[in-house]
């Protein structure tokens, strides 16, 4: 073969693929520009296929080198924008970027197809290049490797602009309804130009020639898809917080799953298929085409972006949800069912925990807004876990904290025996033995098919049964961890009520011990027997008081005295210690009746008698200013102080107090009481007398009232003095626990410094007869010796100061 039918063939070649002017030898057969290769030209290459393959390696090297080095830096050029560019400019960039771009890897088609129709000429089609055997497919391939390589830093601005501005548009249309007339002088919601001048069908055509230029070189995944991602992302979120903000009594999820499918899913349709549907606002299932690939991947991401958005923002939320429950139910459920999509368990579980204890772990939030908190956390917790844990794990700082404060007991006791305390009153109504932590787990039985482990963040620990089945009461009692407390708490409150209440009607408290003993079992049996003993009490002293006063065989002087008095007798072993507190001097008159009803009660139960508490109970008064009166029930001292004006007109404090046997500053505080009646007032300093008739009417603040409410709201605020008539059980348990102190006190004196669990061990063995104290308690007390600084604590050991 000569050397002129070689450079025959090359120019050939040459001017067929466009190669560059320093591999081309000019022909000088051919002036006219052919795009197929000649028969001559395909004979020898049939006839020669190393040289075949290598005119298709050095042709495709080539348009690489072209990508490479001059259309590829053109394109990229177009991105070097700063990132507070002009929407409408980066709008129409990278327009013109795709456009140019599209245009240049066009020139390069008819040489693909020409190397295409050689391969079938010589047979080789079933060469594979990078693993491909269709040259137009290789090509796409360079096309891609080429940008990657020169990938500029800020190359999604531009990307981001353009399809922020189409997706405006399209969401914008798709959420219009098309009979709805627009203003001309209105901002369009796409473009923001005014209606008049509204360019949006521009943009939308635009954004199909752009979309179908990048899917014809297949570049429109690679070139979009984390650009379309962080926009998509932003929407959702924007979305899912206007539209579920607040909103706590409907679900959303299913909405939201419409939403992602008509209005985004909606736009990626549109890009992949290369039209432009704006879908209507009411779709229906049917006649759904089938999906790409690209599009069901799409779906399965932003399916999962939307599920972990929605999820994040009912987290931010669930305070708020738990406080409102169960109106709040709905998106309890919802976030339910998200968190098994997702994996923010544990982001949950922080975040709650966090804000519970900003929330409520500081002095300043009183203890029933804690309980009511955490039973409302125990309600709407175990609608979102059913397992307990997610429970167990925040509410662990909350529980310690209650244990800390001194008003907890009574508090949930209190919220027990409530009438307006709707939650605990049913909990209580139950009449199901509470479910300790102590309690062994038990065997699955029969139930071994419903059986569910725990999750993987529950404490091994802790038993599932108990965490699983424990009610609202079982959860409050195991902040403690004992059930005694609790009897022991309601014997004091139980003994306060009876106290207070002007009747012998003890129905109501009877079916409330009923139920208490239900519930708590034989737990504190000797408690349990003395508020039974207490409610006898009453039964009894309503059946004595009704002999002695009966016309039929009652006590004649009792009947006819002027004073009529009734009492309460109480066993006095059986009741708890009653407050310390000044003697009232009674009356003579109150004093002789008292002294009647005493002879009585012995005459009716023959070697009894009694012994009055002149602190207690109630007096009916009544109080004459000139042509006014005034029926009042008042404690025994505010009696006797009234009583006083009736010998002379005018007191000064110092004389009264002397008088009465008690204190100036509690005869001040008694006194207020009948200030705010207007009964008495203030004359000079520390002197105190009777209001005139005419200046009664005007001065008095509180009329006289028999509503027990009312009095007992005015004695109170006048006195400032703690309702409770017994002692509390802190009160009496730091007198229990005060019989141990002698003998740490000799202990530490010969034994010298102690540690807390040496200390215990031999109080355990030496002074805890028929006294349960366990370390905790006992470091508490001690602990408050060193607060009044009788005991000095250093190197985690307690000792006497020198």
């Amino acid at each position: 073969m000569s050397g002129d039918e070689l450079d025959y063939y090359w120019s050939d070649i040459s001017q067929v693929f466009n190669l560059s002017h320093e591999f081309r030898i000019q022909n000088p057969h051919y002036n006219v520009k052919s795009t197929i290769l000649s028969q001559e030209t395909l004979n020898f290459l049939k006839e020669n296929p190393e040289i075949n393959d290598f005119v298709e390696d050095f042709i495709l090297d080539t348009y690489n080198i072209k990508l490479r080095e001059e259309i590829v830096p053109e394109f990229w050029q177009s991105f070097a924008v700063q990132k507070d560019v002009d929407q409408k400019d980066a709008f129409d960039r990278f327009e013109r970027a795709v456009t140019q771009l599209h245009a240049r890897a066009a020139l390069f088609k008819p040489g693909l197809q020409e190397l295409t129709r050689l391969r079938f000429a010589t047979q080789n089609t079933n060469k594979a290049i990078f693993g491909l055997t269709d040259l137009h497919q290789v090509f796409k391939l360079q096309l891609k490797g080429s940008l990657h390589a020169q990938l500029p830093v800020n190359y999604l601005t531009l990307i981001k602009k353009f399809y922020s501005q189409a997706f405006v548009v399209y969401y914008s249309k798709s959420t219009r309804r098309y009979d709805e007339d627009l203003d001309e002088d209105l901002a369009c919601e796409g473009c923001s130009y005014s209606t008049d001048l509204c360019i949006c069908s521009n943009i939308l055509d635009t954004f199909k020639k752009v979309n179908g230029m990048l899917s014809e070189l297949g570049l429109l995944r690679r070139m979009t898809q984390q650009a379309l991602y962080e926009i998509l992302k932003e929407r959702i979120h924007w979305h899912v917080q206007e539209s579920c903000k607040g909103s706590f009594e409907e679900s959303y999820i299913s909405n939201l799953v419409n939403w992602l499918d008509t209005s985004v899913l909606g736009w990626i349709r549109s890009m992949y298929g290369c039209t432009m549907q704006v879908p209507p606002l009411h779709s229906t299932p049917f006649s759904k085409p089938k999906e790409s690939q690209e599009i069901m991947d799409y779906r399965e991401k932003l399916t999962q972006i939307v599920f972990e958005t929605y999820t994040r923002a009912r987290i931010e939320q669930l305070y708020n949800i738990i406080i409102e429950f169960p109106e709040s139910q709905p998106a309890l459920e919802d976030l339910r069912d998200c968190l098994s999509r997702t994996n923010l368990r544990n982001f949950l579980t922080s975040n709650l925990r966090q804000t519970l204890d900003t929330k409520l772990l500081h002095p300043g939030v009183q203890t029933e807004d804690i309980l009511s908190a955490y039973i409302a956390a125990i309600r709407a917790l175990r609608v979102l876990d059913g397992s307990g844990v997610i429970l167990e794990l925040v509410s662990a700082n909350l529980r310690k904290y209650l244990k800390t404060r001194e008003d907890t007991v009574k508090c949930i006791v209190q919220s027990l025996l409530d009438e307006s305390g709707i939650e605990l009153r049913e909990e209580l109504m139950k009449g199901e033995g509470l479910q300790l932590e102590d309690i062994e787990d038990e065997e699955v039985g029969d139930a071994w098919d419903e059986w569910e482990p725990d999750p993987v963040d529950a404490d091994p620990n802790k038993v599932s049964r108990s965490r699983r089945t424990a009610d609202i009461i079982s959860m409050l009692v195991n902040i403690y961890g004992s059930k005694k407390i609790f009897v022991q708490e309601y014997r004091t409150l139980l003994s306060n009520r009876l106290l207070n209440q002007w009747s012998y009607d003890t129905e109501k408290e009877i079916r409330y011990l009923e139920m208490l003993k239900l519930r708590f079992g034989d737990s504190g049996e000797d408690s349990v027997y003395q508020c039974e003993v207490m409610l006898k009490d009453i039964g009894d002293s309503k059946r004595i008081n009704y002999q002695l006063h009966s016309q039929d065989g009652g006590c004649p002087e009792l009947i006819t005295q002027p004073i009529r008095v009734n009492s309460m007798i109480l066993s006095a072993h059986f009741w708890p210690q009653f407050k310390t507190s000044e003697p009232v001097q009674l009356t003579e008159q109150v004093k002789e009746a008292l002294d009647v009803y005493t002879k009585a009660f012995q005459t009716l139960k023959g070697n009894r008698t009694l012994e009055w508490l002149s602190g207690l109970g109630f007096v009916n008064v009544c109080v004459e200013l000139g042509h006014k009166k005034l029926d009042l029930k008042v404690s025994p001292i505010h009696a006797s102080i009234i009583c006083k004006f009736q010998e002379k007109e005018e007191w000064g404090v110092a004389e009264l107090s002397a008088s009465l046997k008690v204190s100036a500053t509690l005869l001040r505080r008694k006194l207020s009481y009948w200030v705010s009646q207007g009964v008495v007032k203030e004359m000079r300093s520390d002197v105190y007398g009777l209001v005139d008739e005419e200046q009664g009417g005007n001065e008095r603040r509180l009329s006289g009232s028999n509503n027990q409410s009312q009095v007992m709201e005015a004695i109170e605020d006048a006195d400032g003095d703690d309702e409770s008539l017994t002692e509390t059980r802190e009160s009496q348990r730091e007198k229990e626990l005060s019989l141990f102190w002698q003998y740490i006190d000799n202990m530490l004196t010969n034994l010298g410094p102690q540690p807390i669990e040496r200390i215990h061990q031999r109080l355990k063995i030496f002074a805890m007869q028929g006294i349960e104290c366990d370390i905790n308690e006992l470091r508490q007390f001690l602990d408050k010796k060193v607060r009044q600084q009788i005991l000095t604590f250093a190197g985690g050991q307690y000792k006497l100061p020198k």
